[in-house]
């Protein structure tokens, strides 16, 4: 069988595409989950936000899940192909920083805004319809491009490994994951997030020892520079030091990070994805979850890159590895191509896997995020206002279906008017960087102003656009002063869906300080069991919302993020770039163990700690599918009766 030709059956493709088998596994836990826990994905709340009370270990698995698209896989190899290890180090780090930095804005939604539901309510309710309706374009757009490169990426190597028809891989791999979101809402997309998180680590790893330790093709570091050193040396890579691909002194290389860095801020800072993960974290530890998330993440495309980008160069000329053209690299097939000349069927199995579990994971936060979007910001703000529990659950159901099938025409449309994956990556800053840092400004400082901020996105889109159009590097005319600063009260957005029993506690304290009137009913004297849970929650939570408690938050967050930010992006490359440094064998085998060393880390970090942390939970879904099995069917959860007064 030629190289150029599908490894795997048809079969295969549409059997992940459809991934119902995974759908009906999700679906099951999140009926465990109902029935042994206290939180149901039939109230709005738990479906949107999981009642914002997710423990960092499963929100730090739930960020790496999400930030790993089918470009975090493919793209990053593909740059690795192109620039050598510059590529997996620029991909890497130049997407890391906005996670970190991003713990600063998780920390002042909390303060902030701890009730809302989307980022767009803190915009509606600080500077009105204008600036909503401005900065819901800038969201949508966001979910959008990002949707069509999960879709584009993901259908170009279904269809590479597989030869399934890439309209049946547009439209399938939605909808398995539409199928569980819809029943399970936010906690059963970060439940899949973990469960994708475990097994991508694990395919990693089999990568990774198969080309450093076992292969017969490469084997260790030193064959691995050995054939890179060839590759070199027949085809020498344009802009780096002396055309090698084991530098990180590369021209190209550098200006790809350039254009990540600034690409990435607006995917982070305006996909309602990210702000989903701090809005269902608990307040207390949303800031080391974003912290952890981030450095986790870091591993995943930098040593999946070093060892299958490279592997695609230093398998050149092998007769099992495909002929790669200019479209295939852009299209992120070097990885693919690599891990079926290494392995075979099996290597491209194994791939295919792992690009479905993270196409699957990072379409089910774009789903979720979209859905939250179209419920609270059209939906509740301009079509009904007084909109019920119940139309709001449905709405939001609705919206999950409606943006699966959207996704999958998005993706139909770029492929056949021959827009990839790899065009789009570089192309998103320019169309959303502009938003940035109004929407950062407008969480975080009370002083930004409405019109300057607006005026800010609007003008630095329209720059982007046509500095794009015109190859155009200059954007200084287009820029405005702001000189006419606002006081703005964020008292308005902490209101933001502030629950109705956050008055009960002190109307509580109120009925104490008159309890033994003789006047008093049974039930004054009394109070229900309800309101005595009521007030034990908001208590808890008000302790949680702390505002002494949180400003000590962000400010841990903005320095340590600020402090990696500076070692990730200027402080470990830059000395490699301006020293013309070329790798020795040595030099790459260090590379190569921190990396690895990283990776173990990274794994310990978002699937042993999140079983660690969630061991009471386990122990009770355990207890009552016991009692279920042997006790008739008696191990449903029963929530806790407090103590009577008596009993105190």
């Amino acid at each position: 069988m030629s190289a150029n030709q599908p490894v795997l059956p048809q079969g295969a493709g549409y059997g992940v595409g459809i991934g119902l088998f995974f759908s009906a596994f999700m679906i099951t836990l999140t009926a465990i989950q109902a029935r042994y826990t206290g939180f149901s994905p039939k109230s709005s709340e738990e479906f949107n936000s999981a009642s914002r009370s997710v423990k960092p270990g499963l929100i730090a698995s739930g960020i790496v899940s999400a930030w790993t698209w089918a470009a975090t896989l493919l793209q990053s190899s593909a740059v690795a192909y192109k620039f050598g290890i510059s590529g997996p180090w620029w991909y890497g780090a130049g997407a890391t920083v906005q996670v970190l930095l991003f713990a600063q804005l998780a920390a002042k939604l909390k303060l902030n805004a701890p009730y809302a539901h989307t980022w767009l309510e803190i915009v509606a309710a600080r500077w009105g319809t204008v600036a909503h309706l401005v900065f819901m374009f800038f969201g949508l757009a966001t979910n959008i491009i990002v949707s069509s490169m999960l879709i584009l990426g993901g259908s170009a190597t279904v269809t590479s490994l597989t030869g399934m028809h890439t309209i049946a891989a547009c439209f399938l791999i939605p909808l398995g994951v539409a199928i569980y979101v819809v029943v399970g809402g936010m906690r059963a997309t970060l439940l899949c997030d973990y469960t994708h998180t475990t097994v991508l680590f694990a395919i990693i790893f089999v990568f990774v020892f198969t080309v450093y330790a076992t292969s017969d093709k490469i084997g260790s570091p030193a064959m691995m520079h050995a054939l890179l050193t060839k590759a070199s040396e027949a085809a020498p890579v344009s802009g780096n030091a002396h055309g090698s691909y084991v530098t990180i002194r590369s021209k190209n290389g550098l200006i790809f990070g350039v254009i990540n860095v600034i690409g990435n801020f607006a995917t982070v800072f305006q996909d309602q994805a990210y702000w989903q993960r701090a809005i269902a974290s608990r307040p207390a530890s949303c800031v080391k979850a974003y912290l952890l998330g981030g450095l986790a993440w870091f591993a995943i495309p930098f040593m999946f890159s070093t060892t299958l980008g490279l592997s695609a160069v230093a398998l050149r000329g092998d007769p099992a590895m495909r002929i790669l053209s200019p479209e295939d690299v852009s299209a992120g097939l070097p990885a693919s191509a690599a891990a079926a000349a290494l392995l075979g069927k099996a290597g491209a199995a194994a791939l295919l896997i792992v690009l479905f579990l993270a196409v699957t994971s990072a379409t089910s936060a774009e789903l979720i995020a979209v859905s939250s979007i179209l419920t609270y910001d059209v939906y509740k703000k301009y079509m009904n206002p007084k909109a019920t529990e119940v139309q709001i659950l449905k709405v939001s159901h609705a919206m999950v279906a409606f943006f699966a099938l959207f996704m999958g025409l998005l993706g139909l449309i770029f492929f056949y008017i021959g827009i990839s994956m790899g065009w789009l990556y570089e192309f998103m800053g320019v169309v959303l960087g502009s938003a940035v840092v109004p929407i950062a400004l407008c969480v975080s400082w009370k002083k930004a102003n409405k019109w300057g901020c607006i005026a800010g996105a609007v003008s630095g889109f329209c720059a982007g656009i046509i500095a794009w159009l015109v190859t155009t590097a200059t954007l200084n005319d287009s820029t405005i002063n702001v000189t006419w600063p606002d006081d703005f009260d964020f008292d308005i957005t902490r209101a933001i869906n502030a629950p109705k029993t956050a008055s009960v506690a002190s109307e509580k304290a109120e009925d104490a300080k008159v309890q033994d009137s003789p006047n008093l009913d049974n039930e004054k004297k009394n109070p229900s069991v309800e309101d005595e849970v009521s007030v034990a929650s908001v208590t808890s939570e008000q302790n949680e919302l702390d505002p002494v408690a949180l400003k000590k938050a962000f400010r841990f967050a903005a320095w340590s993020s600020v402090v990696l930010t500076v070692v990730m992006l200027l402080a470990i490359p830059l000395p490699l770039f301006f020293a013309h440094t070329i790798f020795g064998v040595r030099g790459l085998e260090a590379w190569v163990v921190i990396g690895m060393i990283w990776t173990f880390f990274s794994a310990f970090t978002v699937v042993l700690y999140p079983l660690w942390e969630s061991r009471d939970a386990l122990v009770m879904i355990g207890k009552g599918m016991i009692k279920d099995v042997f006790a008739g069917g008696t191990g449903g959860y029963v929530p806790p009766k407090p103590a009577s007064k008596a009993e105190a």
